[in-house]
Parts: C-alpha cells; sequence; structure tokens
C-alpha cells in the first residue's frame, strides 16, 4: 500500500515540471537530470521510447510531467528517487548549464521549490515533535500504568502476608505466645492497608521506668486512635474496657479502638456507649478482621462504619461482617 505522506504533493510536482526542463538545455538532458538522480530505464521506458521513435513528439516539459508523475505513481517504492530528484533541484547551483534567456527565472523557480521543501520540512519537524511528544507521554501513562499495576500487586502481597500471619496465630496452642504475637499480627494487617501504626506505645517516667504501655497507634483520615488488643477466652467486661477509656481520657482529642477475640459483655457495651458523650471509642471482634481479609475488603472503610456508627447512632460496637 503507497503512502501518501512520502508523494509529491500537487504544488511541488507543478513546481519540479516548471524547474527541471529550465535546469536542462536539451531533450536529452532532461532524461539525463532524471537518469543521474537513480530512476531506472524501466521507470522511463515509455518517455524513452517515445523520445527515440519521434523527438519531436515530446518536449522537455511533457519529459518531466510524464516522469515525475510516474515517480508519483510507484508510490513508497520510488521513494529514495523522488528524494534524490529533488535534493539536485534545491541544491542546483550550475546555471551557466541553462539557456541565457532562462537562468533569472530557473534561479527564481528553484529558490521556489526551497521555500516550499523549507515550510514541508517544518511542518515535517513539527509532526516529528508532536509525534515525538505523543509517544514520551504515552510512554508516561504507560509507566504510570505499570507502577500503579506493580504498587496494587505489592500491596496484595503485603495484605495476604499479613492475612497469612494473623491466621497462623489459630494454630498457636500457647495463649500467651498467641495474645502476645497478635499486636505484631494485627499491625502488620494495618500497615498493609496503609494505614499508619506505632507498635508497642510505651510512656516513660523522668527516671525511664515504664509508666504506660499501650498495643499500638493508628491514624484514620483525621482520627488518632489508641488501640487495645485482646484474646481472652471470655467477653470483655467493664473492668477491661474501662483501663482503656482511662489511657484515652489522658490524650486530649484522641480515640479509641478495642479489638477482642471475643465479644463484649451488655454492661461494658453500656460503658462505651455513655463514654461516646466525651470521645470516640469503637468496638471490634478479631471475628470481623478475619471476615474482611477473607472477602479481601477495605479495612479503611470497614473502620469509618465503624466510626459513622459510634458518632450517629451512639453505638461503640456496629458489627460488620459482610
Amino acid at each position: 500500500m503507497n503512502d501518501d505522506r512520502f508523494h509529491y504533493p500537487p504544488e511541488l510536482m507543478s513546481q519540479l515540471v516548471d524547474t527541471i526542463p529550465l535546469l536542462c538545455k536539451s531533450k536529452k538532458d532532461t532524461l539525463l537530470f532524471f537518469r543521474g538522480a537513480d530512476m531506472t530505464p524501466t521507470m522511463m521506458a515509455e518517455v524513452q521510447e517515445t523520445f527515440d521513435t519521434d523527438r519531436s513528439a515530446i518536449n522537455k516539459y511533457e519529459i518531466a510531467r510524464r516522469l515525475i508523475t510516474r515517480l508519483n505513481e510507484l508510490g513508497d517504492r520510488t521513494l529514495t528517487v523522488r528524494r534524490e530528484l529533488l535534493r539536485r533541484v534545491v541544491e542546483f547551483e550550475d546555471f551557466t548549464r541553462c539557456w541565457d534567456t532562462d537562468v533569472m527565472k530557473a534561479k527564481g523557480l528553484v529558490a521556489e521549490i526551497q521555500r516550499t521543501v523549507n515550510v514541508k520540512d517544518s511542518f515535517t519537524r513539527m509532526s516529528q515533535a508532536r509525534d515525538h511528544e505523543a509517544a514520551a507521554a504515552k510512554d508516561a501513562r504507560e509507566r504510570e500504568r505499570q507502577a500503579g499495576l506493580a504498587a496494587i500487586k505489592a500491596r496484595r502481597e503485603h495484605i495476604a502476608d499479613a492475612k497469612a500471619r494473623l491466621f497462623a496465630l489459630f494454630g498457636e496452642p500457647d495463649a500467651q505466645k498467641r495474645g502476645k504475637a497478635l499486636e505484631t499480627a494485627l499491625s502488620n494487617v494495618f500497615a498493609a492497608y496503609g494505614i499508619p501504626v506505632e507498635e508497642n506505645f510505651r510512656r516513660f517516667t523522668d527516671e525511664g521506668a515504664a509508666l504506660e504501655q499501650i498495643d499500638g497507634v493508628i491514624e484514620v483520615d483525621d482520627d488518632t486512635f489508641l488501640v487495645e488488643m485482646k484474646w481472652w477466652s471470655s467477653n470483655m467486661g467493664p473492668a477491661e474496657v474501662s483501663q482503656h477509656i482511662g489511657r484515652i481520657l489522658l490524650r486530649p482529642g484522641v480515640a479509641g479502638l478495642f479489638i477482642s477475640n471475643t465479644g463484649y459483655t451488655p454492661a461494658a457495651l453500656e460503658m462505651c456507649r455513655d463514654f461516646l458523650q466525651h470521645r470516640l471509642l469503637i468496638l471490634c471482634t478479631l471475628q470481623e478482621i478475619v471476615s474482611l481479609l477473607e472477602r479481601e475488603g477495605d479495612l479503611v472503610g470497614f473502620i469509618k462504619t465503624k466510626v459513622r456508627a459510634a458518632k450517629l447512632h451512639k453505638k461503640p460496637f456496629w458489627e460488620v461482617l459482610e
């Protein structure tokens, strides 16, 4: 298939037909001009035959018109010849080879072709620049897409690893080891979902003695949560949740998150509901976390749902299993 982008446009074709005969004194010289551009005998056969049979039947302008038309008709196959022919014209300098009466006109037409070619080349360069910019933008979008896919893959792998570590705790027979490992396992889950987390937060006395230990601190939107995690065999009662409430009250503007392997007693729920008048506190079970990981849910959205329930419905424990 021919590509029209490489053909002589009509304006340039007409200029070449008008100019080349002026650069050559004879019809034979005109044919030689085209042969000098590597136009093959096969391409020139029809014109050459007319010239050989009856020279009076064809003039220089007709020779140029027919041969240039032939070059255009052959399309991409004659691209090199067309370029060479055009180069011979725009670089033509020896006007002594022209008839004296044609010199000024020939110089003017060559200058016109030079301007035409320069304009075309300018558009070509601009087009190439646009193509380059488009290609660069496309490459940038592709790199961004690949980076996004890589980030998604890395996050999924991180979540899968955190999930495996948490689920492995259910096979740990030692309750003390299991409870201690729970803090790290859940911190890994938070981190896998992009939630800033500080593990095993401690406050010390001036003498360096441990005054207070908190399982973790996380941030979701504008809320900072002190996190307490328990893996007990019984439901959490007022005594257990009150300790966490006391830590929250010591820090203005801080919210609380309590995660329990089991549920919460009615008395504990009532205490937490009353506490909502003073500060944000949300309760969660390990079963909810496991359910979220199994369905590959959104942990940030999960926490926001609980926050909304606590603020709007005064329910510190809004169970989210689906």
